[in-house]
């Protein structure tokens, strides 16, 4: 037989007597190669740990950081997609494909939502050293055309070089009731009465861990987990609100001030270090009334309850790394996705979703109701006053490029390695430093080709001389920023910055320029007096935008997820009893149009009972369900507006039909009519609806199996009656006449 290069290299004879056997080559494990544990927080500020000055205790972190390496000028990208694809792969998220979240994704090659061929993953290059890989949490990377059950998988984590996956695909996660994937399935979660994701990951992370040392003795492991926390929802335990009660009634600037006084004192910012400037937007605390303080307040004490909450879990996972040896042997680092949030606006809100989307909250909304924050009745957000303090001393947030949305923490964490313990690195570094900073530790390089596919070359540095050093001078040369237009480049100490406004011709954006190397707060603009210096950083991000794909420059946000989801030309869909959950992103687009929704099922001895359809959650959604002898649709406008059809409903043995008739009546209103084999027995008029991007959870036939959709139940109320299909029948986007289109959709079936 003809042998090909891959295939069996001993001798075949007659018996083994005379035969050669041959056993595949073992990959080799680069010498004293360590363990490697990400740890990823989301949407925490330069200044929320205890370790950069914060009043929140993190001693869990703060003692990463006093027996390791941690950093005060260490720079992310300003939004979590991005910086995750920074982060795995050393290479610029533009050019990598993932410019902004993967929702938000526009056809260009630096905005294709998911991370590019030509770009291994940190798994996928480790995997070719021996290493077995393990994601936990929250992933972020995939193309929201895939989220769905049947793939492709190729850019789910397990496509991407992990070994498993355990976590979620998008942001905005539910901490209470959070709708989680194994592997490259959707999952429908059992949970214990004390429930919460972050315990949850952890857990999950420990027995990866577990098994891993139990079936792959020698051979180390890279663990990337990467927390929902703290992203709004902020869900937390009400123990950990009631720690902080009354610590934030002097309000923002009160502790911006401590915040900004105790960096000075650790070190974390220069002497002379300017406190930036309230944020345009951000009012003196004492500005609001009593009332509106209590409310923003307790926002605040509940986000320092969950950041107290991710500590302990942080804890558990270091904790249990030591019980089983393993701790001095594993290198850990721990950063920041981005800067704090701004997107609770000037009062917060407790349900975020609506407030950002589809209808502003009103402050005496979250005031009548302070003691649901927290809990899974409420998806609230704090202000942006409360996010300026996450960020001390610095200008902006998340989703700018200012220091407020890329400056983060960065924590090294590994025993024996690090010189000079506990003191501050201040070298500048960027997310792309340490994916090559790992590579040299281990004396590998990034294949120039993997699986047949040529390789982008890595763009960062390593920063393992500040490792050895802590006062070595920063080796990095460059960097570029962009999101949402937002445009800026850090070069050799200066820094070229334009904050751009939605909708504004880019032309007319203003460019500030600083010199960072004296200014950490960006509080002094230089372009005036060096006109010279701002030119030329200009030029330099033009030219560095082209040769990482950043252009074309791009500032709208969710209209691209709309976009997108107006891309499916599916008019049709049909679900089943049971079947894995629908993403929300993959859920047929209801929004601003009439549809039809049919229900077919067998009758049996037993009275029909249970949910038929479930879309959303109670901070916004619908479910049609049986119970009672009675047939109810709910449509969930809000936490606080349902509207509600209920009629008497006992089919006998045999055939029954459901069906949900919504015609649009206006721009985002219609009116929802129930049948009932046939017949008419409820209709509801609706005069403000959600867009099918605006929910929080996603679709569950036969099942309410996340966040409930309503009360009336309790989840998941599976559907006991057989052969269940749903089919949801959409209009066309052309018509505009209210019916017309449903009318049309109706014919066509």
């Amino acid at each position: 037989m003809e042998k090909t290069e891959d295939e069996f290299k001993g001798e075949i004879g007659r018996t083994y007597r005379d035969s050669t056997p041959s056993w595949p080559e073992q990959v080799r494990v680069p010498k004293d190669a360590p363990n490697i544990v990400f740890i990823v927080l989301d949407d925490v500020g330069f200044a929320d740990l205890g370790c950069y000055g914060s009043e929140i205790a993190t001693p869990r972190m703060d003692r990463l950081a006093a027996k390791g390496a941690h950093y005060s000028n260490f720079h992310v990208t300003s939004m979590c997609s991005p910086t995750r694809a920074c982060l795995l792969t050393g290479r610029n998220s533009h050019a990598a494909g993932v410019g902004i979240i993967a929702e938000w994704s526009s056809g260009y090659p630096g905005y294709a939502g998911q991370v590019g061929k030509n770009a291994a993953t940190v798994p996928e290059v480790l995997g070719l050293h021996g290493y077995s890989s393990y994601a936990v949490g929250k992933w972020h990377l995939t193309n929201i055309a895939d989220y769905g059950a049947a793939g492709p998988h190729d850019n789910w984590p397990i496509g991407k070089g992990f070994n498993r996956w355990y976590g979620f695909h998008g942001a905005l996660t539910d901490q209470w009731n959070p709708e989680l994937c194994q592997d490259n399935r959707p999952i429908q979660l059992e949970k214990t009465d004390d429930y919460h994701l972050s315990t949850d990951l952890v857990d999950h992370a420990i027995t990866d861990i577990k098994d891993h040392v139990s079936s792959a003795q020698g051979r180390p492991f890279f663990l990337y987990l990467a927390f929902g926390a703290c992203h709004w929802p902020h869900h937390v335990p009400q123990e950990y609100i009631e720690r902080h009660q009354g610590k934030y009634d002097c309000g923002w600037d009160v502790i911006r001030a401590q915040r900004h006084k105790k960096q000075l004192e650790l070190g974390v910012v220069p002497p002379g270090t300017a406190l930036a400037p309230l944020n345009p937007g951000v009012r003196p605390w004492t500005e609001f009334p009593a009332d509106e303080r209590t409310l923003l307040a307790r926002l605040q004490e509940t986000y320092a309850g969950f950041l107290e909450h991710t500590d302990d879990q942080v804890g558990r996972l270091v904790d249990h790394l030591e019980a089983i040896g393993q701790l001095d042997n594993t290198l850990i680092v721990l950063l920041s996705d981005n800067g704090a949030s701004p997107e609770g606006g000037p009062t917060g809100a407790i349900n975020l979703r609506k407030h950002m989307v589809y209808e502003t909250e009103s402050p005496q909304v979250g005031i009548a109701h302070l003691d649901k924050i927290g809990s899974e009745l409420a998806y609230n957000h704090y202000p942006t006053g409360w996010a300026q303090v996450s960020n001390t001393p610095l200008k902006w947030y998340k989703k700018n490029v200012h220091g407020g949305g890329v400056r983060a923490p960065l924590i090294i964490h590994w025993p024996g390695h690090i010189a000079d313990p506990g003191v501050l690195r201040h070298q500048y570094h960027h997310v792309i430093d340490i994916a090559p900073t790992l590579y040299e530790i281990m004396n590998i390089e990034a294949p120039g080709q993997y699986k047949g596919v040529p390789q982008l070359p890595v763009h960062g540095i390593g920063m393992n001389y500040t490792l050895a050093d802590v006062h070595a001078p920063t080796q990095k040369d460059s960097q570029i920023f962009e999101l949402l237009g937002d445009r800026a480049i850090w070069h050799q100490g200066w820094k070229a910055v334009s904050r751009h406004p939605k909708g504004r011709d880019f032309d007319l954006d203003q460019w500030e320029l600083y010199h960072l190397s004296e200014d950490f707060s960006e509080a002094s603009d230089l372009a005036k007096q060096h006109p010279e210096k701002l030119e030329e950083l200009v030029a330099l991000w033009w030219e560095q935008a082209g040769r990482y794909g950043v252009l074309p420059l791009d500032d709208r946000d969710w209209e691209r997820a709309a976009e997108r989801l107006k891309m499916n030309q599916t008019l049709r869909y049909e679900f089943h009893s049971n079947m894995a959950r629908v993403d929300r992103m993959q859920s047929p687009d209801i929004t601003d149009r009439s549809y039809a929704i049919e229900a077919r099922f067998t009758v049996g001895e037993e009275p029909p009972r249970g949910v038929l359809l479930a879309w959303g959650s109670h901070f916004g959604g619908f479910v049609i369900y049986l119970k009672d002898g009675r047939l109810c649709y709910e449509y969930v406008y809000s936490e606080s507006l349902t509207h509600r059809i209920e009629s008497p409903y006992q089919p006998p043995p045999g055939n029954a039909i459901v069906e949900l008739h919504f015609t649009r009546t206006g721009k985002n209103a219609g009116r929802a009519v129930l049948l009932a084999d046939g017949n008419e027995v409820g209709e509801v008029e609706i005069p403000k609806t959600w867009p099918t991007h605006g929910t929080t959870a996603g679709l569950n036939c036969g099942q309410d199996a996340g966040a409930p959709v309503s009360f009336s139940y309790q989840k998941p109320f599976r559907f006991n009656a057989s052969g269940l299909k749903v089919t949801v029948s959409l209009a066309t986007d052309s018509e505009s006449e209210a019916g017309a289109a449903y009318a049309a959709a109706l014919k066509e079936q």
